[in-house]
């Protein structure tokens, strides 16, 4: 495949990385243009190999999926400067937070193929968990082509695209929420007398474990935390202070406000200023 990227950052760089890993493309099948920073963009042309675009219609001469990575206030600016150059063909892909496929469309103006996606940060190691929505113009080849790329950096799966916003708020900002818990961790164990290094050790391992018997049991989590708390135990000590400060629903309304924040910023699309 030939990929181009809109944008070089963070994200664009965790894609770049798993795709080569994976080896679905060619370093010098890669282009990636960056509006502002070149010093970043020669950076990933040294450390990846990759094509540096000097401009935009560089990066829309035959590629089989264009990424939009750009920060979302910047999206519209962009989407009007590439409309012109938009073949009907051309599979567009926004990483761009609360930018709506209907939104991509009125700024390119005619209908082609169009992939919204929602990965999350450890796309950095390989282990995002992505959401994608498609427009009705995107075939079965644009969609087997948008999930060849993001499989690169983890899982993904199709969604429709109203349920987007439940998926930044769930897995969008999920890592967010694992490393709350990091971080309670590490100061408990600092006060109950554990060196930082030694209780790094523990927590880490401790969230590995867990999460990988999330994944391979066959169990729900209700029934994994209850087959750890003991009658008059340990665990049941501290899961009583967890309920007691409904640290449960704490985490339902921080999920359900993360998701309301998303919808906001996808219906407030239409006011985001352009780049002057």
């Amino acid at each position: 495949m030939k990929i181009s990227f809109i944008g070089a950052g963070s994200m664009a760089e965790a894609m770049i990385s798993g795709m080569l890993e994976k080896r679905i493309v060619k370093p010098g099948d890669i282009h990636a243009h960056n509006r502002t920073n070149k010093k970043r963009l020669h950076t990933l042309e040294q450390k990846y190999g990759i094509q540096a675009a000097d401009g935009l219609s560089q990066l829309f001469e035959g590629p089989d999926a264009v990424i939009l990575a750009v920060k979302p206030k910047d999206a519209p600016d962009v989407l009007e400067s590439v409309r012109p150059l938009v073949s009907p063909d051309t599979l567009l892909v926004s990483v761009a937070a609360g930018i709506t496929i209907p939104f991509i469309e009125n700024k390119i103006g005619r209908h082609i193929p169009v992939a919204r996606a929602m990965p999350n940060t450890s796309a950095k190691v390989g282990l995002s968990a992505t959401g994608i929505a498609f427009n009705a113009a995107a075939t079965k080849q644009h969609r087997h082509r948008a999930f060849a790329i993001f499989s690169t950096v983890g899982m993904a799966t199709a969604v429709k695209e109203e349920q987007l916003d439940a998926v930044t708020g769930l897995s969008g900002s999920g890592p967010a929420y694992i490393y709350y818990i990091a971080e309670a961790l590490q100061q408990s164990a600092a006060e109950i007398g554990l060196d930082a290094q030694t209780a790094k050790q523990f927590i880490l391992q401790t969230i590995i474990g867990a999460a990988e018997m999330l994944k391979t049991s066959a169990e729900p989590p209700e029934a994994l935390r209850k087959a750890v708390t003991s009658p008059n135990g340990t665990t049941e000590a501290a899961i009583r202070v967890l309920d007691e400060r409904e640290v449960k629903q704490a985490f339902i309304d921080c999920v359900k406000a993360a998701a309301k924040r998303a919808n906001e910023l996808s219906n407030a699309e239409e006011e985001i200023p352009a780049r002057e």
